[in-house]
């Protein structure tokens, strides 16, 4: 694991991200919104486990610098719906879309069975840590 993680650190940063001074936070939210697409603040909130304000905040901040844009909701005009720019996406997509192939190649060859017992796994690890260290 930890071979794992330094690996990942180590993966090239473009330089119009590089100077964006963004935080493993910042990364979890544009990896949302980069593969499962926009979304409202209360839904990355949700998936994030964090509270709105906190993704409020990053949003707020990202958007100031042309990362991440609000738009309307079509269906409810009360909501906003929050997007990575058309003129970041190619880069941030670079940047990431690394380890998402990486993923996809280390789990193509598995059973949807083995699958479940490898997601079930890294959660249980994840569950171990938290009641290790705390949240």
């Amino acid at each position: 694991m930890p071979r794992m993680v330094g690996r990942a650190k180590r993966l090239p940063v473009p330089e119009s991200v590089r100077s964006l001074d963004l935080s493993p936070r910042h990364l979890s939210l544009l990896a949302l919104l980069l593969f499962d697409g926009p979304a409202t603040v209360n839904d990355l909130a949700s998936r994030l486990e964090v509270a709105p304000t906190t993704v409020s905040l990053m949003v707020g901040d990202l958007s100031r610098k042309g990362v991440l844009e609000r738009r309307e909701d079509d269906a409810d005009r009360r909501r906003r719906i929050v997007s990575i720019t058309a003129e970041m996406r190619p880069e941030i997509e670079s940047w990431l879309s690394g380890s998402a192939a990486a993923w996809r190649k280390a789990l193509a060859p598995l059973s949807a069975t083995e699958l479940v017992v490898f997601v079930e796994t890294l959660a249980a690890y994840e569950k171990a840590l938290e009641d290790s260290y705390g949240d």
